[in-house]
Formats: C-alpha cells, structure tokens, sequence
C-alpha cells in the first residue's frame, strides 16, 4: 500500500506517493507530462525498497512556479535534487516515464554520484528543436503565455467527464486515466479543473540542440535500462533515437508490446524488465 507524503524542498511544497518507507535502497520516480505521482501507482508496488514518487512541480498536489516563472528543465533538475536532499538521500535508482525520463537523464549527466541506477521508460532525453527561428519561437512562446493570463479553466462536470477528457488528449486507457485524474483534479463550484499548472501547456521559447543533449546523454555513467513500447512512438524512434540510444550506452534495451504509458497498462511486464 501506497502512503501520501508532504515534504519541503527547494523552499516549496512538495506531495507525493511513498511504498516500502525505510524498506531498503531508495528509488524515485519521475512522472510524465501532465501525470502525476499515480502514473507509478501499479508499477511501484512490484519494486523493491523504498520508492517515492513526487508530484512534479506544476502537476498534481505539489506547488506551482511563482508568477513570471516557466517551467524549464534545469530548474526542475534542481527541485529533484533538493527533494533528495531533503530525503537525505545521497544515492538512488532513479527511473523516468517520457518527460520524467528526460529529467532523469539530465540529472543523471549532472549528478553521476547521485545515481545508483538508471531506468528510462518510453525516454531518450529531452525534445530537441535544430532548425529553429529562435525569434518566431520564442515570440510565439511569449504570446501564448499573454494569452494564458486571462484564460479560465475548463470545468468538467463530475470525474468521469475529466477521464474522458484526459483519455482523447492520449493513448491512456479508462482505468490510467481515471487514477490520474483522481489525483489530477480539484472541485470547484460546478465541478472539477485540473490542479496542473496552465503554464504546462506553453510552448517551449528555445529548446537545446541534438548535438548539446548528445553530449550531455554520453555523460551519464550510471548502468543503464531502456524500455521502449512497440510499436514505436514515433519520436522515440528512427536515426536519431538511434544516436541517443548509442550515447546512453544502455546495459539493457528492451522493446515491449503496449503504448506509451506501458507501465502502467502493463504494470508487471515492466516491472520484470526492471529487476530481471
């Protein structure tokens, strides 16, 4: 079973789930965009130790950027590990789902001697953008977030109309998506909004290039696991996941049948993929 856990981190409020507390070798894991702490609900409790599982900043019950910030990777590689410190947790097996992966990788090319262990499910390392107009971008960027100032937030008239409404926006399940959202929303009068930040939807006013996240993926030294669904997502595939696999220098790459929440479809197939 599954415990609830607020902690103080990085000067913030952080939630989250925890199973197996003091157990054993710590382990964290990352959620996806949009996902929360219950996108590991199925899966976390077929691993050993002690496992949390954060609710990113912006997403489920855990704080939300200051006003004027935006949610930027390193910033989030900085919250994670004040939220190890605040653990005090020196070392841990680190796994990430999609953009929880992506963190991961990061973290694990900043912190070597932070990371055990490290498992990246449906993730290879942050989006890239090579032919850019940094200008169009970052305008663009600068425009949705004017217009997000004023914009007020959908209400879905009961839980299953959130469930619904989170299913169309990915290939979740019925049974994925309600754990989410359960964790995912909050009543207001006439109903449920989502408690993620708005600024999560924001495009991105500059991303890195291929060949500066390249070189940052060849620093990772911890002994490395990749679990990839089939059929393929499509930008987790072809030449240049290719490279990145090849920087990573995975021990093990796994390709297994499901979609990109794999894990928490298929919850013990990837669990034996992670501790076979």
């Amino acid at each position: 079973m599954s415990e609830n856990f607020k902690r103080s981190a990085s000067g913030q409020r952080w939630e989250g789930l925890r199973w197996g507390k003091e157990s054993g070798a710590p382990t964290l894991l990352l959620h996806g965009w949009l996902d929360n702490a219950a996108s590991f609900s199925s899966l976390a409790p077929l691993l050993p130790g002690d496992r949390i599982a954060p609710d990113l900043p912006g997403h489920g019950r855990s704080f939300h950027r200051p006003t004027g910030a935006w949610y930027h990777f390193i910033d989030y590689i900085y919250d994670v590990v004040s939220l190890l410190d605040a653990f005090g947790w020196p070392r841990v097996t680190l796994i990430g789902h999609s953009m929880g992966g992506a963190i991961a990788t990061l973290l694990a090319a900043a912190y070597p001697d932070r990371i055990e262990r490290l498992v990246l499910i449906e993730a290879l390392g942050p989006l890239t953008r090579d032919t850019q107009d940094l200008a169009t971008d970052m305008r663009k960027a600068l425009d949705a977030r004017r217009a997000l100032a004023g914009k007020r937030l959908t209400v879905h008239g009961d839980i299953h109309a959130a469930v619904r409404a989170r299913m169309s926006a990915g290939d979740l399940s019925e049974a994925a998506a309600r754990s989410l959202v359960e964790r995912a929303v909050k009543r207001v009068p006439g109903g449920f909004v989502w408690r993620s930040d708005p600024r999560q939807t924001l495009p991105t006013p500059m991303r890195a290039t291929e060949a500066q996240y390249l070189q940052l993926l060849s620093s990772v030294r911890a002994p490395t696991t990749i679990i990839l669904a089939q059929p393929e997502t499509s930008y987790l595939s072809g030449p240049l996941a290719q490279k990145r696999i090849e920087a990573l220098r995975p021990e093990r790459l796994l390709r297994l049948p499901g979609g990109h929440h794999l894990h928490m479809d298929d919850p013990e197939t990837v669990a034996a993929a992670i501790t076979g």
